[in-house]
This record gives C-alpha cells, structure tokens and sequence, in this order.
C-alpha cells in the first residue's frame, strides 16, 4: 500500500489537525521537527521515509484566502523526485497543475454540473470524498456514483483526524465493495502499524497519515514493511 504524509498549511505554517475543526488548529508540534516552517516540515517526513507521495491540504485557500500556492511551488522544486498531492478547494487549479496532482475535495464542488466540467478540464485528479461524522459534504448522490469518480478517491473522515479513533473500516469495506476498480486512501484515524495492516486486509490502496508520523506511532519497521510506494 501506499503511505502518504500528510501537511496541513494554515498562515503560512503546518498546523496539527483534530477532528475537521480548522478553526483550532495550531501550529504544528512534533518531536520530528523542531519548527512548524513547512520546509521543515516536509524534510523532515523524507528524512524519516523515502516517501513517493505528500499530501498538502491548503486549508486559507479551501476557506476562500489566497493560500499557500507559492510555499507548493518551493516544495515541488526542493523536492523534485516526490509527487504532492495538493488540496486547495477550486482556486488556481491551472497553475497548480504544472507543479502537483489536484486533490478535489467534495466540500468544495457546488453540484455534479460543476464535478462534470472539473473532471472533464483536469489531467488526472483525485477525488476527495468527505464525510464530517455520517453527513456526506458535496453534491448529493455524488458520494454514489462510481461512473463520476477518477480512478483515485480518497475517503477523508474528517471527524476522525488526529481522534486517535482508528480509521472508519466500515465505511472503507462500503466503498470498496460500491467500486471495487478504483483505488481507495483512507484518510482520518490511523493510529499505528495495527491499523495500516487492517487498512491493507481491507484492499485500501494507501492511507493518508499525519499524527501517528510525528508521535511515532507508527514506527520506521512498520514504514519498510507496508509502504510500496
């Protein structure tokens, strides 16, 4: 499976998400790194792991600021050999694709049309299904549609980010079984290695971790076992 880092951009630092709260999130604190400077940051996570993939949920200009475009583009040239998988909401879409992979959070889309038109403009993005508790945010009915979907989807349960909860297994085996040609992530809830190898009986592709990373919960040994890159 793949194992993606994950880093949450807010004022111009990496904060700790918990629980789909951005209103509270603080800058980050972790025994990885002695700064929260998303450099730093991000060296820090490839120092730990040969990571192929990092996620990066510009969480400003999901909430209609300007963003951290800028601090996307170092990272790409810092870190030329590492794909980024970046969340935004819909803003500079064209420019970020010359540098990452466009994540599309269902939060952010007002209705299948505008999915539709997304889908059909962009080169290969990935679809972010999020949940906050058992409500679905985005267009109804998108959630269960496969036809809709790219290849890659991401299952964030925002309710679990940074719980400790253990991700939601259940709504994982659903979506799986609903579409079973596409590559599922679990995002929100891994604790450790225990809940990775779950993940992975489970036929989930990949898993978006951030706080079982820096508090070590998930250990370099589970790291060389279960990342494929």
């Amino acid at each position: 499976m793949k194992l993606i880092p994950v880093i949450d951009l807010k004022g111009g630092l990496v904060v700790a998400a918990r629980l789909g709260d951005r209103r509270c999130y603080a800058p980050i604190t972790s025994p990885r790194c002695p700064t929260a400077a998303p450099a730093a940051v991000a060296a820090a996570l490839l120092g730990l792991h040969p990571f192929a993939v990092l996620y990066l949920a510009d969480l400003d200009a999901i909430g209609g600021a300007a963003g951290h475009l800028e601090v996307v583009e170092r990272l790409h040239r810092q870190h030329p050999g590492v794909s980024l998988w970046v969340d935004r909401g819909l803003t500079d879409l064209a420019r970020l694709a010359h540098v990452a992979r466009p994540v599309i959070g269902s939060e952010s889309i007002a209705d299948l049309d505008q999915w539709a038109d997304l889908k059909a403009r962009l080169d290969d993005p990935v679809l972010s299904l999020d949940y906050r508790a058992d409500q679905f945010l985005g267009p109804a009915g998108l959630d269960r549609r496969p036809d809709l979907w790219p290849t890659d989807l991401i299952l964030m349960t925002l309710a679990r980010v940074g719980s400790g909860q253990g991700p939601d297994l259940d709504r994982l085996g659903a979506l799986r079984q609903l579409a079973p040609g596409h590559r599922v992530y679990a995002a929100g809830g891994v604790r450790d290695g225990a809940d990775l190898r779950r993940l992975r009986a489970l036929g989930v592709a990949g898993a978006l971790v951030s706080t079982a990373l820096h508090q070590g919960g998930i250990t370099p040994g589970d790291l060389a076992e279960l990342d494929d890159g």
